[in-house]
């Protein structure tokens, strides 16, 4: 037994991570691999069933798993968008929330033909949008900033809501068969109130006594997240021993709080539990995908796949249209919020349970609420995966551009690359605290931004939908290190560059896990760059042919600086870069003043060399 429960673990970590590895080298939603493999594992392939393997300890780990993913989304939400975007979210969880129950309960009973008792319980599974699914889609989609937050606080705040209400309902069923209904009412009523009651009261306080306790210095840095995962964990616990699902309620305030109070030690919570929470839904939904079993495949039916369109093209749309008139929300906004809402993790556990109590209590179409759930689960991931990406292209939420490039720190050389690269068709955002400084750039016609990149306001006023790469080209070395150690967990470690340091190939050069890649050589400092532009140094763009020698970092014919790939993709040269330029790419390269080749005038001929590109392509 031992060993079998260890390979199901081991093997369903793997099969998570291949999964989401998977869904990156596609360009995929990583749910839809996730969820190919979880149904090869278990209801096409019958290799495995996770319920027998685990036997009762499956439940309580998957309810410690949710509580942490549903923290993690807590995390992710900033009051301050509530500004901008406060009427529409209250409307999403005060209104959508108990239409979609309404709506999603009469498809259920005149669609599907369930018993009133079980299509609403079936329409209180639906109308949760999991985070689990949501996360991903809107870290792939890179969704404008209010349609986001629609979407992700929606998805957050509804989860513990949605589950709670289920179990309410559901224990309100089964209890009902032995006591009145009055009392089993009252039996909730209270049971609830005080689960609810307890975890939100400690969702609230325990932020700010950890607070204190990290400013006062009383736990070492190597207990901090520790303390916060262990925390998060306790609430939830408190919740459940009184009344199951009212502890994830207690987990989310947790989260919540803590993302809006000042408290050290956060930012490396929020890298380690992002990468937790991957691997956690990565398990989840193989784990429970791969718990169906072929009987309950058999179970579809034409009126259950009616239901499925119905939730998704009617109660959805019109549930969200509805609750949406008169908010702060554009008509776009509205129809992608209400295409937009795959079911995930939650509803997946709770009707797995549902299903079963309910038919053990007496109610013999119960077992439709598994394949029903189920149905509508597959499809929302696969159709809402696939298509909110394009769809907020289509009405103009979501960058539709190629990614570009965000240059931090406004100097004479950094104002000259900006402008080469811009006229070879790469986006440019230069960012320096100094409206001085940026006084250039704008006069070159780049888009310009005047903030401090590593403060509070830097973190919302930076939009990185549309940046694929950092540069780091301030005269402070150590600065430059910082900024690339602040974008690399989110853009990628190869993705962050800056200019060389005094220090570099020295004993005294930064580790480099803490700063970006060096571009162009090892002696190009801040210092020799503005000596050189001092001088009368010139950046100029390229046509690279075949028969030509790659570049390197360092020539008589001047320093190659980066390529533009004819796709549009950027790729900076240097000691650590390995970019082969090929045929119809351009090169950017700096010139010492007297090597500057006689060029036409730049824009004219940057458009020379695209459209050569063009016809050659």
């Amino acid at each position: 037994m031992e060993d079998t429960i260890l390979l199901l673990v081991v093997g369903v970590a793997v099969a998570g991570v291949f999964g989401q590895w998977l869904g990156w080298k596609l360009q995929l939603p990583s749910i839809i691999p996730l969820l190919v493999i979880g149904a090869l594992l278990g209801p096409i392939g019958g290799i495995v069933r996770p319920s027998a393997a685990l036997g009762d300890v499956m439940r309580p780990a998957i309810g410690m798993a949710v509580a942490i993913i549903v923290f993690e989304g807590g995390l992710n939400l900033n009051l301050r968008e509530l500004r901008s975007a406060g009427s529409g979210i209250m409307r999403l969880v005060a209104v959508a929330l108990p239409l979609n129950w309404l709506l999603g309960t009469l498809a259920g009973h005149w669609v599907a033909g369930l018993s009133w008792p079980v299509a609403i319980l079936v329409g209180a599974i639906l109308v949760v949008t999991g985070p689990t699914v949501i996360m991903p889609l809107l870290r792939q989609a890179k969704l404008e900033p209010r349609a986001a937050a629609f979407l992700r606080w929606e998805a957050i705040v509804n989860d513990p809501i949605g589950a709670t209400l289920t179990l309410l309902v559901l224990s309100y069923l089964t209890l009902s068969t032995t006591m009145s209904g009055s009392a089993a009412i009252i039996h909730l009523a209270w049971h609830t109130l005080l689960g609810a009651g307890l975890a939100a009261a400690l969702g609230l306080a325990v932020p700010f006594g950890i607070r204190t306790l990290f400013a006062r210095d009383l736990a070492p840095e190597y207990l901090k997240t520790p303390i916060l995962l262990a925390s998060a964990l306790g609430i939830y616990a408190a919740g459940e021993a009184i009344q199951p699902e009212t502890g994830l309620v207690g987990a989310t305030l947790f989260g919540v709080v803590l993302a809006n109070i000042d408290v050290t030690g956060l930012q490396e919570l929020r890298r380690f539990k992002e990468s937790l929470t991957v691997f956690l839904v990565s398990g989840l939904f193989i784990l429970l995908t791969a718990n169906i079993d072929r009987g309950t495949v058999e179970m579809l039916s034409w009126p259950i796949a009616m239901t499925t369109l119905m939730i998704l093209f009617v109660v959805r749309p019109v549930a969200i249209w509805l609750a949406t008139i008169g908010a702060k929300a554009s008509w776009r906004e509205r129809l992608l919020v209400g295409w937009i809402g795959p079911r995930g993790v939650v509803a997946a556990a709770i009707a797995g349970v549902a299903g079963e109590r309910l038919a053990h209590a007496g109610y013999p179409d119960a077992r439709l609420v598994l394949p029903l759930v189920f149905a509508v689960i597959a499809s929302t991931v696969l159709l809402h995966g696939l298509s909110l990406a394009p769809l907020a292209r289509r009405l103009k939420l979501a960058s539709g551009g190629r990614g570009g490039l965000l240059i931090v720190g406004a100097s004479r050389w950094t104002v000259r690359l900006g402008e080469a690269l811009h006229g070879a068709g790469i986006p440019v955002v230069v960012v320096d605290r100094s409206a001085l400084a940026l006084k250039a750039a704008r006069l070159a016609g780049l888009k310009t931004l005047r903030v401090e990149v590593l403060s509070v306001i830097g973190e919302e006023v930076v939009d990185l939908r549309d940046v694929e790469q950092v540069l780091a080209a301030t005269p402070d070395d150590a600065y430059n290190a910082l900024v690339c150690t602040r974008f690399a967990p989110e853009l990628g470690r190869e993705r962050v560059h800056q200019l060389a340091t005094n220090e570099v190939a020295t004993r005294y050069e930064a580790s480099r896990e803490w700063r970006g890649k060096i571009v162009i050589g090892e002696k190009m400092t801040f210092e020799h760059l503005a000596d050189l532009m001092q001088a009368g140094a010139s950046l100029v763009v390229e046509p690279y042919m075949d028969g030509d020698k790659p570049p390197l970092p360092a020539t008589d014919d001047g320093w190659p600086v980066a390529v533009v790939r004819h796709s549009g993709e950027l790729a900076f040269l240097g000691a650590e870069h390995t970019a082969v330029p090929a045929k119809g790419d351009l090169i950017l390269r700096l010139y010492k003043a007297s090597l500057a080749p006689v060029t036409e005038p730049k824009r004219a001929r940057w458009r020379r060399l695209l459209k050569r590109d063009a016809i050659a392509a």
